[in-house]
């Protein structure tokens, strides 16, 4: 397949600021390497240790049966996050000035949700990287044996995770940040799928799983994977990626779309090997986890069981650099995203530094998603925040894909780049998921008070 951009594609190119790659049109092509990075981005953010816990509970709950939800869902985001970057890459703005064009109330529902988000998350996610450190310093050699480190608490984990995040994204170098996150992803790779090789699956039943069905009481496990996982917010950092990777005009759409497949083909890896080893390890042996972080945990422990310590070693790894990347992800990614939000507020031009990466707003978010959740920490999780945080989340979703479906439609978008009948049955379908979903998490909220 040729991944260069197509010479006749219009090539109207927006003032960004960021440093370009070269662009492939006036020469040879960049080497394939290259070409593979925001996507990784995306996806590895998005795939956090929830999204690990619910595709292992679903495969040691209902073994292979969900297999096709989890295909199903790796297309799905292909598409959303595809629509997203389209937007970005054929007018030359930010999904935030998309959605300015549908009218006010877009801002007056972001503007809320990113910021309650933000607290939250920033809590849970540092929490779910220190899960990892504190079950797997017991295990090493040499410091397993020194006590006043053993007995480190959660907390004091979670914090320093917070600040080492916040000190890798805080001068905005995007360069940077990718390696790290290919690195993550490696490793992810490799704890990850290597658990499930190690449980030997049975690759006829492995296939039997593709076959569409949904097992008695597993719809709501069914509409979770083949939605819920691989991101919500940071799908549409995405674009502010491609920006910050050089890729600004319709010149790279192919590339583009090459990115965002590979790197969701290797997000989809990840899901089906957590299927296999919740269906292989778990469910073949009657075996419930934890449905929380925890549970991953407790597949360390079955794993060390079955296996040896060794292997506990090396998966607690993997659920360690799956939940970092997802921090260095959203510390980076989401917080682009405030800064645009926050300088169009402020009426700042498209292009001005303060609304891009390493201005002032992108660093007041950093700090917002480290500090204050530290609270949260110490203090435990207040219930109007939760069900806050809750009934916003649940309808980001279904606000992407709506909003992506009249944008990728209007007169914004120049013909050649907007949707046929085709793509618009496709988002309207996935609003439809995600819109049920969204009610399904407000309903929990709600019954959680």
């Amino acid at each position: 397949m040729d991944s260069r951009p197509d010479p006749r594609d219009d090539a109207r190119n927006p003032s960004t600021g960021a440093a370009c790659e070269p662009d492939p049109a006036g020469g040879e092509p960049p080497p394939r390497w290259k070409l593979i990075g925001p996507g990784l981005l995306v996806a590895a953010t998005g795939i956090g240790a929830g999204d690990l816990v619910a595709t292992l509970v679903a495969g040691s709950r209902f073994g292979y049966a969900l297999l096709w939800a989890a295909v199903a869902g790796v297309v799905i985001k292909i598409f959303l996050v595809e629509g997203a970057a389209r937007w970005t890459l054929a007018t030359g703005h930010s999904i935030f000035e998309g959605w300015r064009r549908l009218g006010r109330w877009t801002s007056f529902y972001f503007g809320p949700y990113i910021l309650v988000w933000g607290f939250v998350y920033g809590a849970t996610a540092m929490s779910a990287s220190a899960l990892p450190i504190v079950a797997l310093i017991p295990k090493l050699p040499v410091i397993g044996d020194i006590e006043i480190v053993t007995q480190i608490p959660l907390g004091v984990f979670a914090v320093l995770t917070g600040l080492i995040g916040a000190a890798l994204v805080w001068l905005g170098h995007y360069r940077r940040l990718e390696l790290i996150i290919a690195a993550l992803v490696g490793l992810m790779f490799v704890t990850v799928v290597g658990a499930a090789v190690v449980t030997l699956p049975n690759l006829g039943e492995v296939l039997t799983g593709l076959i569409p069905r949904i097992p008695e009481g597993g719809l709501l496990y069914t509409l979770s994977i083949a939605g819920g996982v691989g991101g919500t917010i940071t799908l549409a950092a995405y674009g502010y990626w491609l920006t910050e990777k050089g890729w600004s005009t319709p010149r790279w759409m192919r590339v583009m779309r090459l990115d965002n497949t590979m790197a969701y083909v290797i997000s989809g890896i990840f899901v089906i090997a957590m299927l296999i080893v919740g269906a292989e390890l778990l469910y073949s042996a009657g075996i419930a986890v934890g449905e929380d972080d925890q549970g991953l945990v407790d597949l360390a422990d079955v794993l060390a069981d079955r296996y040896g310590e060794f292997m506990a070693v090396v998966f607690l790894l993997g659920f360690w650099a799956s939940s970092f990347s997802s921090v260095l992800g959203v510390w980076n990614g989401v917080s682009i995203m405030f800064a645009d939000f926050f300088g169009a507020a402020r009426r700042l031009p498209e292009g001005h530094r303060d609304r891009g990466i390493g201005g002032r707003y992108y660093r007041f978010y950093i700090l917002w998603l480290t500090f204050p959740p530290m609270l949260l920490l110490l203090l435990g999780k207040p219930v109007q925040v939760i069900v806050a945080y809750g009934v916003l989340g649940s309808f980001f979703m279904p606000f992407l894909a709506l909003t992506l479906l009249f944008l990728l439609n209007s007169r914004h978008v120049p013909t050649t780049w907007r949707n046929g009948w085709a793509l618009n049955l496709v988002l309207g379908v996935v609003a439809l998921l995600f819109l049920v979903l969204g009610v399904n998490q407000l309903i929990e909220a709600i019954a959680g008070l």
